[in-house]
């Protein structure tokens, strides 16, 4: 299968859609939210990462088919004094796991992060997504440390 990474267009209807579907997908799976996405964040979500200067949303194209997505978002290292780039959310329809799309948006994102200038690439991962952290690990990523998080 041939796969292609752009950057997201989020004015495109099919580009919107083609992410919405991907990241309502996501959101179902029990390890993630187990439930889909509020019809308000469906609607609100593209436009509002189309209008932030920080977000970088590639798409994995199969023909015309939204396949998978990366949304990341530009962060900064005090220690480096450097731009960085996490990926927020990694995604790949159903029926293109495991046939190398997720792979591909790696590769798509650091080579994203060097055209930005990013001295890294960051990402979280559930500890109950072996599968996910498998991927990351053959593709470079290390575990350096916990991520907390606090609910407001």
């Amino acid at each position: 299968m041939t796969v292609s990474i752009i950057d997201a267009d989020l004015t495109r209807a099919d580009h919107s859609e083609g992410l919405m579907t991907v990241l309502n997908e996501y959101a179902q799976l029990p390890a993630i939210a187990a439930k889909p996405l509020a019809d308000d964040v469906l609607q609100r979500l593209p436009a509002l990462l189309a209008g932030n200067p920080n977000a970088h949303v590639l798409l994995a194209m199969s023909g015309e088919t939204v396949a998978g997505v990366a949304v990341c978002f530009l962060g900064f290292s005090t220690f480096a004094a450097m731009p960085l780039l996490n990926i927020h959310d990694l995604a790949v329809r159903g029926e293109f796991r495991g046939t190398g799309v997720g792979g591909a948006l790696l590769d798509g994102v650091a080579e994203k992060a060097r055209a930005l200038g990013c001295c890294r690439v960051t990402l979280e991962v559930d500890d109950e997504n072996p599968g996910a952290r498998r991927l990351y690990e053959r593709k470079g990523f290390e575990l350096r440390q916990l991520f907390m998080k606090k609910p407001l």
